[in-house]
C-alpha cells in the first residue's frame, strides 16, 4: 500500500489511469474515506490520471490525536502529490474535502490547476460544529451517526438504495474518533471566504439540490458570489454527489475540466452566429422570451440548438430560406410536433418567410405523404393562426 508521511504522520493514496493523462486529486468528505469515489473513477480514470487521498485520520492514514486544521490538511495533500510523482494537478473535494482543495488553491496556488468545489462550504457553523466534535470525543462517532446519515443523502436515495446507506453507516462508525474530532476542528475553523475573491484558476461550484448539509442557499451560492469566474452547475443529489450520481458528477467533472478558452470562444461565436438566424426567422420578442426562460436545466440545450440548428443547418447556402422554413412545417406536420409547427406557420406568415398559398400547397402534399389525418390536423391549426393574424393586422 503506497504512503506518503509528514511529519511523523501516514497518508494513505492510490493511483488509477494512465500515468501520461493529466493528473486529478479527488479528495474525500469527513466521515468516509477514499472509496467514496469509486463510482465515479472508471469513467474518470479514462481520461485523467486519478490521485486519490484518505484524508488525516480517515480511511488508512493515521489518526492521531488533537485538533486538525486546513492548513495542515492542504500541506498534507501536497505531500501525497510529491510522493505520486504529481507536480501540479487540478482538485476535485467533497464537503471537507473542497474546503481542502479551497485552502489547497490559496496557500499552494502554483501546485494547483483547476477546482471542483462540490457540496461544500467556506463558512460554517462553529458552534454546532463545537458541539459535535464534543460528542465524538465523549460517545465516539456511533454518537453522531444518526446526525451525519440524514445530512449524508438525499430522502429518497435512503429509501431506495438501503444497501448504500448501511455501508456508509458502518464506515462512518468503524473510523477513528480522533480523525473524526480532529476534521471537525478544521471544518470548524476554517477561514477561507474572505480569501476567495483572489482565486484566479479555473472553480466549478457543484452543488447538490437535495444537500441538507450545505445546501447551495447559504454555501455553494457564496463560494460562487466571492469567486465571480466560477461556473455552477446542480445535481438532483445530496451531500455525497459521488454515491448518489457518479456519471452525472463524474461528467460534469470532464465537461468542467475539458474545456478551454480558445474552445468557448469558438462555442460563443457558433451561438452568436445560429442567434443571428434564429432571430430573423422567429423574430426578437420571441427570441428574447425563450432566452430568458433558460434554466441551469435547459441552457446547454438551448446553446446546442442555436450553435447546431440554427446557425449550421439553418445557415447552410444549399436552399433558400423560404423553402427551409417550409421544409420544416412539412415535417413538423407530419410528425405531429404541433407546438413547432404552429411556431413556424406564425413566424413565416407573419415575417414574409412563405405566402398563404405556398403553405396551402405544402399541406396538401403533406396530406398524401404524411396522411389526411396530420394534414387535416394542420389545415385547423394554421387556419387558428391566420385568423389570430387577421385580427392583429398581421
Amino acid at each position: 500500500m503506497p504512503f506518503a508521511t509528514r511529519d511523523g504522520v501516514r497518508l494513505y493514496w492510490r493511483l488509477d489511469g494512465d500515468d501520461a493523462a493529466p493528473p486529478l486529486v479527488l479528495l474525500n468528505s469527513i466521515g468516509t474515506d477514499m472509496a467514496l469515489w469509486a463510482g465515479c473513477v472508471p469513467a474518470l480514470a479514462g481520461r485523467y490520471r486519478v490521485l486519490r487521498i484518505d484524508t488525516r485520520g480517515h480511511g488508512a492514514s493515521d489518526a492521531p490525536d488533537g485538533d486538525y486544521d486546513l492548513p495542515m490538511l492542504a500541506a498534507d495533500v501536497i505531500a501525497v502529490m510529491d510522493a505520486a510523482g504529481v507536480d501540479r494537478a487540478a482538485v476535485a473535494g467533497v464537503s471537507l474535502g473542497g474546503m481542502i482543495a479551497m485552502q489547497l488553491a490559496l496557500d499552494h496556488g502554483e501546485r494547483i490547476t483547476a477546482l471542483a468545489l462540490i457540496c461544500t462550504s467556506a463558512t460554517m457553523d462553529a458552534a454546532a460544529w463545537d458541539d459535535r466534535i464534543a460528542t465524538v470525543r465523549r460517545d465516539g462517532t456511533a454518537g453522531i451517526a444518526d446526525l451525519a446519515m440524514d445530512r449524508f443523502l438525499s430522502t429518497g436515495f435512503a429509501a431506495t438504495h438501503p444497501a448504500e446507506a448501511a455501508s456508509l453507516r458502518r464506515g462512518l462508525i468503524a473510523m477513528a474518533d480522533a480523525g473524526y474530532a480532529g476534521a471537525g476542528a478544521a471544518i470548524r475553523d476554517m477561514a477561507v471566504i474572505d480569501r476567495l475573491p483572489g482565486l484566479a484558476l479555473p472553480v466549478l461550484v457543484v452543488a447538490g439540490d437535495g444537500d441538507r448539509s450545505t445546501p447551495f442557499a447559504g454555501h455553494g451560492e457564496r463560494i460562487a458570489a466571492a469567486i465571480p469566474h466560477s461556473e455552477t452547475v446542480h445535481l438532483a443529489v445530496g451531500h455525497l454527489a459521488p454515491v448518489e450520481a457518479p456519471q452525472a458528477l463524474a461528467g460534469a467533472l470532464i465537461a468542467f475540466l475539458t474545456r478551454d478558452a480558445a474552445t468557448d470562444a469558438a462555442a460563443a461565436t457558433l451561438f452568436e452566429a445560429g442567434l443571428v438566424n434564429r432571430r430573423r426567422i422567429l423574430g426578437d420578442a420571441w427570441v428574447d422570451a425563450s432566452l430568458a426562460r433558460r434554466t441551469d436545466f435547459t441552457a446547454d440545450f438551448q446553446a446546442m440548438i442555436t450553435r447546431i440548428a440554427w446557425g449550421e443547418i439553418w445557415g447552410r447556402p444549399g436552399l433558400d430560406e423560404a423553402t427551409r422554413r417550409l421544409l420544416v412545417v412539412a415535417i413538423t406536420a407530419s410528425l405531429g410536433r404541433w407546438e413547432e409547427f404552429g411556431l413556424h406557420v406564425r413566424a413565416g406568415l407573419s415575417r414574409g418567410g412563405f405566402t398563404r398559398d405556398a403553405l396551402k400547397e405544402v399541406l396538401m402534399q403533406t396530406a398524401i405523404y404524411a396522411g389526411v389525418p396530420a394534414a387535416n390536423t394542420a389545415f385547423a391549426e394554421a387556419g387558428r393562426i391566420i385568423a389570430e393574424l387577421e385580427g392583429t393586422g398581421s
